[in-house]
C-alpha cells in the first residue's frame, strides 16, 4: 500500500500558497480595469521590482516561457509600459524595463497587491507574519545557492536582492 502523502509539508504549502495568491492577484488585477491582462499586469509587476532585467531571466523568475513573455512584452511595448534593449554585455540579449507610462497603471496594481496582503494576513500578529517573510527570504536565498548556475549569472542576485519578493509579498 501507498504511503499516505501530507498536503501540510512546507514546499506543498508554499507551492500551494502561491498558486492562490496567483490567482488572487490575478482576479484582483483583473477587476481593477487597467486594461492589462492579469499575465501583463504580473510582468509589468515583475518588471518594476527588478528591472533593467534580462528578457531570458524575467521568463526564468516568472516561470514561464520565453515566448509567452515576449509576446506579452509585444503588448506591454505597443501600450508604452515596457521597452526592450539590446543589453550592452551581450547584444543578443534583451534588457527590459518600466517606462514612466507604466506609473499610473503600476500604482493600481501595487495598491492591489497592498489590499490583498491586508486581507490576507488580516487577524496574523504582524510581527509573525514579518519573521515569516524573513523566513521565507532565508530558504528563497538558501535554495538560490543549491542551483548549480548560481554562480554564473542566472537568476540569483535578483532573487536575493529583493527582499519583497514578487507579486507575492
Amino acid at each position: 500500500m501507498l504511503p499516505r502523502y501530507s498536503p501540510e509539508t512546507l514546499g506543498f504549502l508554499i507551492a500551494d500558497t502561491a498558486r492562490l495568491l496567483r490567482a488572487e492577484f490575478d482576479r484582483r488585477t483583473g477587476a481593477a480595469g487597467l486594461g492589462l491582462t492579469p499575465a501583463e499586469a504580473r510582468t509589468l509587476s515583475h518588471v518594476a521590482r527588478v528591472g533593467p532585467i534580462r528578457q531570458a531571466i524575467l521568463a526564468e523568475r516568472m516561470g514561464i516561457e520565453a515566448m509567452t513573455l515576449s509576446a506579452c512584452l509585444d503588448r506591454l511595448e505597443a501600450q508604452g509600459y515596457v521597452r526592450r534593449e539590446a543589453d550592452p554585455s551581450d547584444r543578443r540579449a534583451k534588457l527590459v524595463d518600466i517606462t514612466e507610462a507604466a506609473g499610473p497603471a503600476l500604482d493600481q496594481i501595487f495598491a492591489a497587491s497592498i489590499a490583498m496582503r491586508a486581507d490576507m494576513t488580516q487577524g496574523l500578529d504582524a510581527g509573525k507574519v514579518e519573521e515569516m517573510r524573513q523566513m521565507l527570504v532565508a530558504i528563497r536565498g538558501r535554495l538560490v545557492a543549491m542551483r548549480p548556475d548560481c554562480g554564473k549569472g542566472s537568476t540569483q542576485g535578483n532573487a536575493q536582492g529583493n527582499a519583497q519578493g514578487s507579486i507575492a509579498q
